[in-house]
């Protein structure tokens, strides 16, 4: 079975990081079940995004820039499009790393203390740097499979000991509602899911592990379990968090404190582990995805060893611990990312789409009317919730 897992877990990892946490936790605070329908959708989303890139990596053994570029024949178009996307991912990744390596430092805070805070974003930036530097995909793969096995089962038995109402999670789930000031926060569940550099890494590291057309229905299989997993556990987190006395959230910790009653002082190591679990996993996603785009727009055709490779993870890593180490708050470059978030993933999701539906590149594994229909769909309300989540970011709403 281990051998068997692609990068599916990896895409899984990257999408449950800090802020996933956040907002899934807010989510919950303040709206109960009653927004998991959105999540539940976000969650289609994403498997129906990555299956196309999964599928354009496979078929055509490039990343998505690499055939944007391939397709783009006009040469300041293909350089203004080429220069816009590396421009958004490296600098939104680097924004969202410094919230990845804060939320793994209060998961470090819940289990040993804060009195050593000062050097958490330093430890966790070394952690990844190591497993980054190993530079083995394999080595990698079993790093975040222990990682989000530990992370789901962190969450998913912070949820089942609050005992759930089952049918008020399926009515909550199924039966889509926008109570009263829910607008933005739904937005925040949808940004935090659908991860527009997830689509990059995922085409990259799919065209690394299975080279044949047969293995076409195991990067699906793995696409849709790793995804509906990660998606459980954002489901898990909503359902904790909606046990919680009506109080505000001071931070994310506040979620384990509102579980003490339930059960007692582990509640705080329960949610330390699986909160330090997902700022690990996405603060190595991060930087990865950056270096996988910078390779496909530079043409280097470069390893995970090559040193122009390992350049770009390494400003990443060292830009996100740079912010937290010295008391730079990332919260406006968060809004920057979020920004960039809102303008590049219908972008991103119209070009994978188009590559998708390219004969020339995909053969008979471009998409169906079935897959053209759910990508048009997700386009438009990407569209919308992007405009929307800008317009948050710039004050006006």
């Amino acid at each position: 079975m281990f051998k068997k897992i692609g990068p599916g877990v990896l895409i899984a990892a990257a999408f449950i990081g800090p802020g996933t946490v956040t907002a899934c936790t807010l989510a919950g605070m303040s709206f109960g079940f009653g927004l998991l329908w959105a999540l539940l959708l976000s969650i289609i989303a994403t498997a129906v995004l990555q299956e196309m890139s999964a599928r354009l990596g496979i078929i055509t053994q490039k990343g998505l820039a690499d055939a944007i570029k391939s397709e783009l024949t006009t040469p300041w178009i293909r350089i203004l499009v080429i220069g816009i996307v590396l421009a958004a991912i490296v600098i939104g990744n680097a924004a969202y790393e410094a919230g990845n390596i804060g939320g793994a430092t209060l998961g470090m805070n819940a289990l040993f203390g804060e009195q050593y805070d000062f050097y958490y974003p330093f430890i966790i930036g070394l952690l990844a740097f190591g497993l980054l530097y190993l530079g083995s995909y394999k080595t990698l793969e079993k790093v975040f499979v222990g990682l989000v096995l530990v992370m789901s089962i962190s969450f998913l038995l912070t949820a089942i000991i609050t005992k759930p109402d089952i049918l008020e999670i399926l009515k909550g789930a199924f039966i889509p509602k926008v109570p009263k000031d829910s607008l933005l926060t739904i937005i925040a569940l949808v940004g935090t899911t659908v991860v527009p550099y997830n689509l990059f890494l995922h085409a990259s590291l799919v065209s690394e592990k299975w080279k044949k057309k047969s293995d076409l229905p195991l990067a699906k299989k793995d696409t849709v379990v790793a995804i509906a997993l990660g998606g459980l556990v954002s489901m898990s987190i909503v359902i904790a968090a909606a046990a919680i006395p009506g109080e505000e959230l001071a931070n994310v910790m506040h979620l384990a404190k509102g579980l003490e009653p339930l059960y007692g002082d582990s509640a705080q190591y329960f949610m330390g582990i699986g909160l330090f679990a997902a700022g690990i996993t996405s603060s190595i996603t991060a930087p990865l995805a950056a270096a996988y785009v910078a390779n496909s727009c530079f043409g280097w055709n470069a390893g995970l060893k090559d040193s122009r490779f390992r350049v770009v993870w390494m400003l990443i890593l060292g830009l996100g611990v740079f912010f937290l180490s010295f008391g730079i708050t990332p919260i406006e470059i968060i809004k920057f990312a979020q920004v960039a978030n809102g303008v590049l993933l219908p972008v991103i999701a119209v070009f994978l789409l188009w590559m998708v539906n390219k004969p020339k590149l995909m053969g008979e594994y471009g998409n169906t009317k079935m897959q053209n229909i759910l990508g048009f769909v997700i386009v438009l309300l990407s569209l919308v919730l992007g405009i929307k989540s800008i317009i948050k970011v710039l004050g006006f709403l």
